[in-house]
């Protein structure tokens, strides 16, 4: 009987620890972070345009690559 307990709080202490892993996996967040944490509008206001202006940038590079290119020749 001892042993079903143990193995119980086992199984229930590695669902829950799981459980916070994977919804800060899922979010993209620190992987010991709390994972009830809301970001605020201005947060991800910040972070997207971040992204937004990265990504960008990187199209913007790549066209001028391929301008550059194709007047090279």
């Amino acid at each position: 009987m001892k042993n079903l307990k143990i193995t119980f709080l086992g199984i229930v202490i590695g669902i829950g620890i799981g459980l916070w892993l994977g919804v800060n996996i899922g979010r993209e967040m620190p992987l010991f972070s709390n994972p009830f944490y809301k970001e605020t509008l201005a947060e991800k206001m910040k972070r997207v345009s971040g992204e937004t202006l990265e990504k960008s940038g990187r199209a913007l590079e790549k066209t001028g690559q391929e301008l550059q290119d194709k007047f090279s020749k």
